[in-house]
């Protein structure tokens, strides 16, 4: 169904051209749009127009017309004036916003198998044959973008998003649950990530660099059955993004490195995991000095000297840290066997702790 919005901009720019005041009235007898004031006197008529036979007549000087949408009657469309002149105008606006009923329901259904097909709901012979009838290439790149977003009192996510897709035919903006907007995009062999990356800056653009907004986007995919499989990655990578990444508000697949493993790991194995490790301690405990050292250690890929520069420390004191945090766990992060095995546990202790949040 088509909005009032719509509609009233639609007979607002009709009326614009013609001069002629136009009203559209459902089957109900209710006014969804119109541009004269005195409209409502004409609702009685108009629910009497709706079950009589004819499909347009004058009643009190004004002009009534039945829209259809494939035989079932919708609107109530109303030109103001009785003269030939006015006729032809009714008979114009009537065409268009039938001709808007008919594209409405054609982005309805493109709406629907986008959704069936983002979430894995089609058969594989579905897929090729539902496209075909709704004319969607099904041999083109795509990524999937989702955007997740708080939403506010008028619910305008999903309208700014498009207004940025609009006239492109094989770009998709639709929403699977009321928390996020998923775009799915089409993508020349010429784009790059650097692009995947500017249209998602694109899009966190529209929200004025609100924090609480987050963007993630899967790989390219080659044919349309696989962009369930885009959207999926989209999903992991917004999930990853928090737990890893809490200082990005775009965040690509392709760049959440081990992290998407972790993420896949069962609860269990995590903890025996730092059990094994840590005798039972945990490797978040350690004082905020401590953990600091660590994590600028690793920022600086376990080079020393540069470390304790960045730390305005003396080098033997890097090295006294290093040596105390060797004693209590038993790794010595100057080897990078035991640096991988202590930034891993640094990870899985941090999934551990976002999983055990969604669960309260």
């Amino acid at each position: 169904m088509i909005s009032n919005q719509i509609l009233q901009t639609t007979i607002d720019g009709l009326k614009e051209i013609t001069r002629v005041d136009l009203c559209v009235i459902d089957i109900e007898g209710k006014i969804l749009a119109t541009t004269f004031s005195d409209a409502d006197r004409y609702l009685g008529p108009a629910v009497v127009f709706v079950d009589s036979p004819a499909d347009s007549q004058v009643v009190s000087g004004c002009q009534f017309f039945k829209v259809f949408d494939e035989h079932q009657l919708e609107y109530v469309l109303l030109a103001n004036g009785d003269s030939d002149d006015v006729y032809m105008v009714g008979k114009i606006a009537s065409f268009q916003i039938q001709n808007l009923l008919i594209a409405y329901k054609e982005r309805f259904d493109k709406d629907n198998f986008i959704k069936n097909l983002l979430l894995d709901n089609l058969l594989l012979v579905d897929i090729y044959n539902r496209a075909k009838k709704l004319h969607i290439e099904t041999d083109v790149r795509r990524v999937v973008y989702i955007i997740e977003a708080n939403h506010d009192r008028e619910g305008n996510e999903l309208d700014r998003v498009r207004s940025i897709f609009e006239g492109k035919a094989q770009d998709f903006v639709t929403a699977v649950d009321e928390k996020n907007i998923i775009v799915v995009k089409e993508v020349g062999h010429e784009y790059s990530n650097e692009d995947l990356y500017k249209t998602a800056e694109v899009i966190y653009s529209l929200f004025r660099g609100d924090t609480s907004v987050h963007i993630a986007y899967g790989t390219v995919v080659n044919e349309i059955k696989e962009v369930s499989r885009s959207y999926k990655e989209a999903h992991m990578a917004l999930d990853v993004g928090k737990i890893f990444f809490e200082e990005r508000n775009i965040i690509a697949y392709s760049t959440l490195g081990i992290g998407r493993l972790i993420y896949q790991l069962p609860i269990p194995l995590c903890k025996m995991f730092i059990r094994e490790i840590f005798d039972g301690k945990s490797p978040d405990e350690f004082d905020e000095e401590t953990l600091i050292t660590i994590n600028k250690f690793f920022e600086n890929s376990l080079n020393v000297s540069e470390t304790s520069r960045q730390l305005y420390i003396h080098r033997n004191t890097l090295v006294y840290r290093l040596d105390k945090l060797q004693k209590s766990t038993g790794l010595d992060l100057r080897v990078f066997e035991d640096a991988i095995t202590f930034k891993i546990a640094l990870m899985v202790v941090k999934y551990m702790k976002y999983m055990e949040s969604l669960d309260y």
